[in-house]
C-alpha cells in the first residue's frame, strides 16, 4: 500500500468501503493464524492478507472493495476437530457481516471441510467455484422522511406472511415482480392488508438462507427459509432485479411502502442456528472462521455440536463473538432497514448459556439494555427441542402462546373438559402471565401458524397429508387437535360444508375477541388450503402460494369486520387482565350458563359442558358484549343478561332471525356476539 493509504481499523466488523477504491475489512477469530480476503471480478480474483490484528480481530485495507464488488474470506489455522478447530484455507467463506450475498451454494464435496467417509480428515478441495459471493453494498438510501408506525401492542394485529407466497399468484402485481420484496410493496398487495385492517406483517425468514442439498436433489426447495447463513443480508432470491446488492435497496423500499400505509414490518429471525449443520455439515462461514466461539460444542467431544434446535447446531450465545453478531444484526435491521420488531425462532435456545434456560442470560440482558431495540417489538417462540418456556420470558417480551392455540382448538373440536382452559385463554391467559405482573399483551394469540394446518385444512382434515414432502408423511406434527369434518378434505355434503365455514369463523372470531395480541396466519382469511399438508416447508409451489383466484371473499369481509369491531371497542382489547380499574375485586368479565346463572365452582368442574356466555363489560364509554360460544353438536338456548341486546356478528347466518328477545338460540358449532349500551 502507498504511504497515503488509510490505516485499517478493527471496527466495525465486515467491509467498510473507503475512498480510493479500497475497503476496510475486519474479521473476528480467536483461533485463526491468518485471514485473507479474496476479491472476484471478470478476470479472476486477487487475495489480500489482513496484516493487522487487534485482540482477536484481524483487519486490513483491501483494494477493489468498492460498491458492487464480490468477495469471500480465507481463514488459515489448525485443523483439529476433536478440539473444536475446523480451519481450512481451501474453503471460501462468507463474511458473517456481509450485507448482501450473490448466488447459492453449488452442492458438491468441496464445500465440506472433511471427507464424507472420514469426518476427521481434512478435505483440501477448493470450494470457491461452489460458493456464493459476498457483495459490498451502498448503504445510502432515500427514506423520504419514513417514520415507524409505532403501533401500540394493545392495537396490534399481526399477519404472518411469506414474502414470495403472498404475491406469487396475485394478478394485481406485475408478473415480473411477483414473489419479491417489490411485489409486496405493490399497491395491490398493500391494499389487501389495509382492507383487512392488520397493523403488522410478520415476515417468514428473509435473512439469507441456504437451499438444502437433499431438497434440491428431490426436486424441492427450502420454502420457509429457517436455514440462515447471513444475519445481515436480505435473501437474494426475493429480489426482482438482481442479487448484486439490489436486494438491499428493494427490501428498504418495501419497508418504506408498508410504513407509508401505516403497517409495521416484523422479521422472523433465526439466530438459534445456522445452515452449517452438525459435524457432518458444510463449511460455509462461521465453522471455518472460529468454530468454538460461534457454536456450542459438546465438552467431552468437541468434534460434535450441542444441539437444542433439531438442525445440527446451536449458536454459542454465551460467547461475546456470537452474541455481538446477533446484536449487531438486530441493530442493523432497525437502524439501517427501519424494521419494527422481531419474532425469535426457538428463542429458548438463545437463553441457554450452559444447558438450562436462563432469564438472566447475556442475550436477554443485552437486549434489555440496548437503546436501539427499546422501541421495537420483541416476540419469542418460547420453546426449543429441550424446553417449553411459555410464560418464562421477561416482562419486556411478548410470546407465541402455544397454550392458546392448543386450548382453543380443543374447545372448538368439542373436547370434553376444555371449557375452563378456554376461559383462561380468551381473558389473556392470567394463569400464565398475571402472577408475574405481565400484562395480557405478553400473549401473542394464534390458532394456526406457518408450521401446521392452515385454518381451512384444520377444519377439513382429520390427519395430515404430507406425502408430497417425500418423507412418507412422517414429518410434521400429528395435529391431533384438528377438527376435520370429512377426513379427505372434500365433500359435496352441504351440511358439512356449512359447519366447516362456521368453524373457520369460530376460530377467527375467538382469536380477535380474546385479550392479548392476535396473530393471523396469512391466507386463513382467504380460506387458503394446502391440501392437508401441515408441513409445507419444502413446497415452493402452488401448495404454499396464495390462491387468489379461489379466495373466499365473504371470509375476507368477515375477518376485516371482526378486526374493525375489535379496533372500535376497547372492551374487546383490554391492556391488562379484566379487573375494573376502580375496584380490584370487580371483574369486567363474567361467565354465564345457558339458564342465565353465573357459573359456580361445580359448573367449572363439569367436563361435559361445551357452551358458555361470556359477558364483557365496558370499563369506559363503550358497549357491553355478550359473547356466546357453543361447541356442542346441538343448539343451546341462552337466557341473556339484563340489557338491550342487538346482534353484532355470528358464525351462524340464521342468527339474525333469532335475536331481539330475552333469550337466543346458539346453533351447534357456532358463536354469536351481541352488544348493549353500557350503563
Amino acid at each position: 500500500m502507498s504511504e497515503s493509504a488509510p490505516a485499517s481499523r478493527p471496527y466495525p466488523l465486515g467491509v467498510t468501503p473507503l475512498a480510493g477504491g479500497v475497503g476496510n475489512v475486519a474479521v473476528y477469530s480467536e483461533t485463526a493464524d491468518s485471514v485473507s480476503v479474496e476479491v472476484f471480478d471478470e478476470s479472476g480474483s486477487t487475495t489480500t492478507l489482513l496484516s493487522d490484528r487487534f485482540g482477536h480481530v484481524f483487519h486490513g485495507i483491501v483494494p477493489g472493495l468498492v460498491v458492487g464488488a464480490r468477495y469471500g474470506l480465507r481463514v488459515d489455522g489448525p485443523w483439529d476437530p476433536a478440539n473444536g478447530l475446523r480451519h481450512n484455507v481451501h474453503k471460501l467463506l462468507l463474511d458473517p457481516y456481509a450485507k448482501a450475498i450473490a448466488g447459492q451454494v453449488d452442492w458438491n464435496e468441496s464445500v465440506f471441510s472433511h471427507h464424507h467417509d472420514e469426518p476427521l480428515e481434512r478435505n483440501d478441495d477448493d470450494s470457491a467455484d461452489a460458493m456464493p459471493r459476498c457483495v459490498v453494498v451502498d448503504t445510502e438510501f432515500d427514506w423520504e422522511g419514513d417514520r415507524a408506525p409505532l403501533i401500540p401492542l394493545s392495537e396490534t394485529i399481526v399477519y404472518e406472511v411469506h414474502v414470495k407466497g403472498f404475491t406469487a399468484r396475485l394478478d394485481g402485481v406485475p408478473e415480473s415482480i411477483r414473489g419479491t420484496y417489490a411485489g409486496m410493496a405493490e399497491p395491490a398487495a398493500i391494499e389487501h392488508l389495509t382492507r383487512l385492517g392488520v397493523t403488522s406483517v410478520e415476515l417468514l425468514p428473509i435473512h439469507q438462507f441456504v437451499q438444502d442439498s437433499h431438497l434440491l436433489e428431490a426436486g424441492r426447495r427450502n420454502y420457509w427459509g429457517y436455514n440462515s447463513i447471513g444475519f445481515l443480508a436480505p435473501h437474494n432470491e426475493y429480489s426482482s432485479s438482481s442479487d448484486d446488492g439490489a436486494q438491499v435497496r428493494e427490501f428498504k423500499s418495501m419497508v418504506k411502502a408498508l410504513h407509508a400505509a401505516g403497517i409495521e414490518v416484523i422479521l422472523d429471525v433465526v439466530y438459534n442456528h445456522t445452515a452449517e449443520g452438525n459435524h457432518l455439515g458444510p463449511t460455509l462461514s462461521l465453522k471455518g472462521i472460529d468454530n468454538g466461539s460461534h457454536y456450542r460444542l459438546v465438552p467431552e467431544d468437541q468434534s460434535k455440536y450441542y444441539d437444542t434446535t433439531g438442525t445440527g447446531n446451536s449458536l454459542n450465545v454465551g460467547h461475546p463473538a456470537a452474541l455481538a453478531l446477533i446484536m449487531d444484526s438486530l441493530r442493523y435491521w432497525v437502524t439501517e432497514c427501519h424494521v419494527d420488531g422481531f419474532r425469535f425462532d426457538l428463542a429458548s435456545t438463545l437463553t441457554r448459556q450452559d444447558s438450562g434456560l436462563d432469564v438472566h442470560s447475556a442475550f436477554l440482558d443485552m437486549v434489555h439494555q440496548d437503546p436501539t431495540l427499546a422501541p421495537v417489538k420483541l416476540i419469542a417462540e418460547p420453546w426449543d427441542t429441550q424446553g417449553y418456556q411459555v410464560g418464562g420470558f421477561p416482562a419486556r417480551w411478548s410470546e407465541w402462546n402455544g397454550k392458546y392455540r392448543d386450548d382453543t382448538r380443543d374447545f372448538w373440536r368439542g373436547e370434553e373438559g376444555s371449557l375452563p382452559a378456554l376461559a383462561q385463554r380468551i381473558t389473556g391467559s392470567p394463569d400464565v402471565y398475571e402472577n408475574d405482573g405481565r400484562p395480557v399483551l405478553a400473549s401473542v394469540n394464534f390458532v394456526t401458524a406457518h408450521d401446521g394446518f392452515t385454518l381451512a385444512d384444520l377444519n377439513a382434515y382429520d390427519s395430515k397429508r404430507n406425502e408430497e414432502n417425500g418423507e412418507n408423511s412422517q414429518d410434521g406434527e400429528s395435529d391431533n387437535r384438528s377438527w376435520g369434518c370429512g377426513a379427505d378434505g372434500e365433500t359435496d355434503d352441504v351440511g358439512i360444508l356449512e359447519v366447516r365455514k362456521r368453524q373457520q369463523r369460530n376460530h377467527l372470531a375467538t382469536l380477535l375477541l380474546s385479550a392479548g395480541v392476535p396473530m393471523i396466519l396469512g391466507g386463513d382469511e382467504l380460506g387458503r388450503t394446502q391440501g392437508g399438508n401441515n408441513n409445507a416447508y419444502c413446497q415452493d409451489n402452488e401448495i404454499s402460494w396464495y390462491d387468489w383466484d379461489s379466495a373466499d371473499q365473504e371470509l375476507i369481509d368477515f375477518t376485516a369486520g371482526m378486526i374493525g369491531l375489535r379496533n372500535a371497542h376497547p372492551a374487546l382489547r383490554p391492556i391488562w387482565f379484566r379487573h375494573d380499574s376502580s375496584s380490584s375485586s370487580t371483574d369486567t368479565v363474567d361467565f354465564y350458563r345457558a339458564d342465565g346463572e353465573i357459573l359456580n365452582a361445580e359448573d367449572w368442574d363439569d367436563t361435559t359442558s361445551k357452551s358458555i356466555l361470556v359477558l364483557l363489560r365496558a370499563e369506559k364509554d363503550d358497549s357491553d358484549f355478550a359473547w356466546i360460544v357453543n361447541a356442542s353438536p346441538s343448539g343451546v338456548q341462552f337466557e341473556l343478561p339484563d340489557g338491550e341486546w342487538s346482534l353484532e356478528v355470528s358464525s351462524d347466518p340464521e342468527q339474525v332471525h333469532n335475536t331481539g328477545g330475552p333469550s337466543t338460540v346458539a346453533r351447534e358449532h357456532s358463536f354469536t356476539l351481541l352488544s348493549s349500551p353500557s350503563k
